[in-house]
């Protein structure tokens, strides 16, 4: 049985967020700008439905879906596109595939005692952040 993933998250670390901005072609200011911000993670599991907010001083982000139904998400916050989204459970892990404009988009969470850990991907290159839980 997958874990469940609710609770609160504070930013803890990230590598290689300026590299995986760029293959997303964003612009150099804002780049610079993401990579400063310490973002927090609220995540609520009810069953097969979850939202996970992404919360910055910028702005925050909001993903409100069913496991393993395909929906269009609206990424205008992050880099303008939409693209069809499907996130599911491989083992411990939640996956999330991306189809749009850019290959091999999408992240992974995981937990590895109190620390969430997410891994993004687009094209290429890979960023990796982990949160610790507070709540």
């Amino acid at each position: 049985m997958p874990p469940n993933l609710t609770g609160y998250y504070r930013f803890v670390s990230q590598e290689n967020m300026d590299n995986y901005l760029r293959a997303l072609d964003i612009n150099v200011v804002l780049r610079k700008l993401v990579c400063l911000l310490k973002p927090d993670k609220e995540i609520i599991h009810t069953g097969d439905h979850m939202i996970i907010r992404t919360i910055t001083s910028l702005r925050d982000y909001v993903m409100d879906f069913d496991l393993g139904v395909q929906f269009e998400e609206d990424l205008g916050p992050v880099d303008g596109r939409k693209c069809q989204t499907t996130v599911s459970w491989e083992g411990d892990q939640l996956v999330c595939e991306q189809l749009g404009e850019k290959r091999n988009r999408g992240w992974r969470h995981w937990l590895e005692g109190d620390r969430l850990h997410l891994r993004m991907t687009a094209e290429d290159e890979v960023c990796v952040q982990v949160f610790q839980k507070v709540k």
